[in-house]
């Protein structure tokens, strides 16, 4: 049989645009908020590849050559499709950067990368960056794409031009096509870490091809879809799984106007597909529980068995044990009857249409995932790393559960070596660490598999993957007593007083915890205990310390003795990234944080426990 256009090798990422192209041109491509008639708009597929002509014509007139690095610092944004697009069809490489990190972060990466070219949305973007680097060698040309006039660019070390200008200046080019090979780089991705500058991970155009391609034979994505993006494209999971495989499939993508703005994009945009991190579906879980409170004690016991029923019928559903219960000879009548109503009031918190929801980027609670599943809002939780592009895993139809996080896609490889920890071999695997030779042969092993730094154990029966820590992150006091912080952290979290919790205890003889209190719980704890929530000094009150402490351990119960924190320190103000106190991918800082709070961990171990 003859193959058809549509059915050409995919082999480089601009590959999948072309494809989409040729299938879908009158399909809406897509949306994002327009600030002047205060509506959303829309582009299709053909419209897009228009404006995207453009902007290739601007980028070669600027003589940013294939092979060199252009940095875009952009919200997600059509505009912000369109520059990654742009670089990668004229061969050059994007250098994402996170939106939400400091200037002199950025900086850093610019000339780390060598950048070429830098987009930025507004040049006082620009002009904190060169007010914390004096020098950016590399750089070529600045675009402004969001501002039609540089009114605050007159100090400017580097030529800068607004998006309109460029554009024009471009426009009587003759595109060349430059020659791309898988093997070449589709992008440079700054790991965001948790110590030291920042690493660029290199991903070539086979790396990120084999790992679309891998996700959508195990996540059902067709053009008939609607994402609605709101994580950065700098980190890979929003990369990969919504932009990419998004264009690959022809799925409509929708720019969310910010996280201020999610629950209400959510109703507008009605999107079928949602993909975040575990951190959003906690906000949504605890609004949704707390909505249901206020209507009543009889409201929350229904909710309550509602989940428990919806449970029941997931586990059935995915081959795992069924908690035992007397009444579980009512599911089939109370479900039809209650717990619908429950899922539907769920399902309108995310628009009304959801119908795949995907959490990756961080570890996931366990009561988190069984909340989602229980009411049929089919949360499959992935794992991956930004040196795997970054999918390595994710949870199946009718073999989803929640604790793991799913099987490996069929073009990965996985095993686990004699320490526990997790290795990857696989077509998405990371060329390596851009100018670092040293620290790109420590991650891999003699015989040339990747070492994720997870411990990890796979299921034989299912061959999913749970992962159970960080290798370097056990924490081991000094009895000998080795814990995973991650889980004890997770478990404890699942009380909603707890928001945010680092446990402690590297060469200590117990575990202690420092805990961010969630405002609205926090309220009603102090009720409770008839203190003033707003006196600072509430929070080390030692009746508020005891009873902090019982609820703790009760959510670590199913922790060893020697792993259940016998102290804590409360406080209010949160850990973000502003404060430097999260990774721009929402992960603990945790030198940072221990840094940050050395005299409370102090006071932890001099302060008598409640044993």
């Amino acid at each position: 049989m003859t193959s058809s256009p549509q059915e050409e090798p995919i082999t480089i990422v601009p590959d999948f645009l072309k494809e989409t192209l040729k299938k879908f041109p009158t399909r809406e491509a897509y949306g994002e908020w327009d600030q002047q008639t205060n509506s959303w708009r829309s582009v299709t597929w053909s419209e897009f590849a228009e404006e995207l002509l453009k902007w290739r014509k601007a980028l070669q007139a600027s003589n940013i050559k294939p092979g060199d690095r252009a940095a875009v610092l952009l919200p997600n944004s059509i505009d912000s499709a369109l520059a990654d697009q742009a670089i990668l069809g004229n061969g050059c490489v994007p250098v994402p950067l996170h939106a939400v990190d400091t200037p002199a972060s950025s900086a850093y990466i610019i000339n780390n990368s060598e950048a070429s070219i830098l987009f930025v949305p507004k040049t006082l973007r620009w002009n904190a960056m060169v007010s914390a680097c004096d020098s950016f060698p590399n750089l070529k040309l600045v675009v402004v794409v969001k501002e039609d006039t540089l009114e605050h660019a007159e100090n400017s070390p580097v030529p800068i031009v607004t998006l309109k200008d460029w554009l024009k200046a471009g426009e009587k080019e003759t595109l060349t096509k430059p020659k791309i090979s898988p093997g070449d780089l589709a992008c440079v991705v700054y790991t965001s870490g948790t110590t030291g500058n920042p690493k660029g991970v290199m991903l070539t155009h086979r790396n990120i091809v084999s790992n679309v391609q891998g996700c959508g034979q195990v996540i059902d994505i067709n053009h008939n879809d609607v994402y609605l993006s709101f994580l950065p494209f700098s980190h890979t999971f929003e990369r990969t799984v919504t932009y990419y495989l998004a264009i690959c499939t022809g799925a409509k993508v929708t720019f969310s106007r910010g996280v201020l703005k999610l629950a209400e994009d959510l109703q507008q945009v009605k999107p079928t597909i949602f993909i975040s991190v575990p951190r959003v579906y906690e906000q949504f879980h605890s609004k949704f529980l707390a909505k249901i409170a206020e209507q009543g004690s009889m409201k929350k016991a229904l909710a309550e068995h509602a989940i428990d029923v919806g449970w029941r019928r997931f586990c059935r559903e995915n081959n795992l044990a069924v908690p035992s219960s007397s009444m579980s000879w009512l599911d089939n009548v109370f479900w039809p009857a209650v717990g619908k109503k429950f899922v539907a009031a769920l399902k309108q918190v995310f628009g009304g249409r959801v119908r795949l929801a995907i959490a990756g980027g961080a570890a996931l609670n366990n009561s988190l995932g069984r909340f989602f599943c229980a009411l049929e809002l089919p949360l499959r939780q992935g794992y991956g790393l930004t040196e795997t592009s970054p999918v390595v895993s994710v949870a199946v139809v009718g073999n989803n559960n929640p604790v793991t996080v799913g099987n490996p896609l069929p073009n990965v490889q996985v095993r686990i070596d004699d320490a526990g920890e997790l290795q990857i071999k696989a077509p998405s695997v990371m060329k390596g660490y851009w100018k670092l030779p040293e620290a790109t042969k420590e991650v891999f092993t003699e015989d040339g598999w990747f070492k994720t730094g997870d411990l990890a154990s796979i299921s034989e029966t299912h061959g999913r993957i749970r992962i159970n820590g960080r290798l370097k992150e056990i924490i081991v006091t000094s009895t000998g007593e080795k814990i995973p912080p991650t889980d004890l952290e997770l478990a404890i979290q699942s009380d909603p007083l707890f928001e945010q919790v680092l446990c402690v205890g590297e060469g200590r003889p117990f575990i202690t915890a420092l805990a961010v209190v969630n405002e609205n719980e926090w309220v009603k704890f102090a009720a409770s205990l008839n203190v003033d929530p707003e006196d600072p000094n509430s929070l080390t009150r030692r009746d508020v310390r005891l009873t902090a402490i019982r609820r703790l351990k009760k959510s670590a119960s199913n922790f060893p003795q020697y792993g259940v924190p016998r102290n804590v320190s409360l406080m209010r103000e949160h850990w973000t990234i502003d404060n430097g106190l999260l990774t721009v991918t929402m992960k603990l800082r945790r030198k940072k944080i221990l840094e940050r709070f050395h005299d409370r961990v102090e006071e932890l171990y001099q302060t008598p426990q409640n044993k």
